[in-house]
């Protein structure tokens, strides 16, 4: 049997439930040494403000999800522990409809004080957006396309295993990377499987898989072996597979190598990163690298127009010239903080970090110019910005969806 351990997860965990117990109050010095780093007062430059919040359910931090809300016009559609998919008005927070897509059944025992639950189905991937549908994927590899516009079922389908990424919808097709190493090729009309690609996965992976990206012509998927893989979208045949990280050293845990963070598509190349260390540059026509460095995160890219920015697994943040690698500046003033993906929200990229807060940074000089709290669970999911509102969303691990306004 393949076991894939949840690293990260574990770890994120760890880290939050350690801030409010009482081991954390008598900590050595060398633990809080080894911790989030300490937040200083900054001189804040923009102005913030939380626009609207609702709650989703506590479940996303116990499953190590990396939920994160997909955009539309004016409506944002997400999920909840219940397995009901919603959609919400962009600028206000209220819902336009609501649908159960994948129940969630728990079973559980009846002390007060000390309650274990097994939890079987819900949603645990998605969701994905376009073309009139939203697409979600379910822990028992259900895939449920419903109406953008009326929640209504549009059609349902299955694949192999759990989906804990967002299904990609993509013209004709709505692929959908299911965690055993399997990637489908769903009729987008009415779920039919066209076509399979099949990848082995490392007997010890991160707990996550990069959402699929396209161009129109191809998809890209980041896979655990440190490999980014493209493929033709009408038929799922491989145009090329480039090596982003190699799997090196004497243990599983040393030779993880995965491209779990998002891919960002330039206009010809795509960026790609791996929790073994190594961010690329890739010509998407021929898979042909344009340079690779030594820098790489668990998560995944920010792109500006002349340079991407990321956080390696030590906090530390990078800004790379987009046409070499060569970095501009570095700095470290949220290290050990398990930042998130970085996300651009008008002249700023954000990052959420372990403790619920979202940073706003400079990409000229890695100042923070402004700091908000979402909760205090960590924020795993990539915060998300809309092209219509100019609104940055984000979830923390105990489901807070909360909308911000930069002013």
């Amino acid at each position: 049997m393949r076991i894939r351990t949840l690293v990260l997860a574990l770890a994120l965990t760890v880290f939050a439930g350690g801030c409010s117990t009482i081991r954390g109050w008598i900590a050595s010095d060398a633990e809080k040494a080894r911790g989030p780093a300490e937040l200083t007062e900054i001189q804040a430059s923009a102005t913030v403000e939380q626009v609207w919040s609702i709650n989703l359910g506590d479940e996303q931090q116990r499953m190590g999800l990396r939920q994160q809300v997909a955009i539309e016009g004016d409506k944002v559609f997400v999920f909840d522990d219940e397995g009901e998919v919603m959609a919400v008005d962009a600028n206000t927070g209220k819902p336009v409809w609501r649908t159960l897509a994948a129940e969630r059944r728990s079973d559980g025992s009846a002390w007060k004080f000390w309650r274990k639950r097994i939890a079987d189905g819900g949603i645990t991937g998605g969701p994905g957006v376009g073309g009139g549908l939203v697409v979600v994927g379910g822990r028992n590899g259900e895939v449920v396309a419903l109406d953008a516009g009326t929640g209504a079922e549009r059609w349902r389908a299955k694949v192999t295993s759990e989906v804990i990424s967002a299904p990609l919808v993509a013209g004709d097709r709505v692929v959908v990377r299911s965690n055993d190493g399997r990637t489908f090729g769903l009729d987008s009309a009415d779920g039919a499987r066209r076509w399979v690609y099949d990848r082995g996965i490392p007997a010890l992976s991160t707990r996550g898989n990069a959402a699929p990206v396209s161009d129109g012509q191809r998809v890209y998927l980041g896979y655990e072996d440190g490999n980014v893989v493209a493929l033709r979208l009408g038929d799922g045949s491989v145009a090329w597979i480039q090596r982003v990280a190699a799997p090196e050293g004497r243990s599983d845990l040393d030779r993880m190598a995965d491209v779990d963070g998002e891919l960002a598509l330039g206009y010809s190349e795509l960026y790609a990163t791996s929790v073994g260390g190594q961010t690329m540059a890739i010509v998407m026509a021929t898979g042909q690298p344009l340079w690779s460095r030594d820098t790489g995160t668990y998560g995944g890219l920010a792109l500006l127009a002349d340079r991407l920015m990321l956080a390696d697994p030590d906090g530390t943040i990078w800004a790379l010239d987009r046409s070499s690698g060569s970095a501009l500046w570095r700095h470290d003033v949220l290290a050990r903080r398990w930042l998130s993906s970085p996300a651009v929200h008008g002249d700023y990229v954000v990052f959420g970090d372990v403790e619920g807060y979202l940073h706003w940074i400079s990409p000229e000089d890695g100042r923070v110019v402004a700091r908000e709290r979402l909760d205090r669970a960590p924020i795993r999911g990539t915060p998300q910005v809309s092209t219509t509102t100019g609104l940055l969303f984000a979830i923390s691990g105990e489901g807070k969806l909360s909308a911000y306004r930069l002013r």
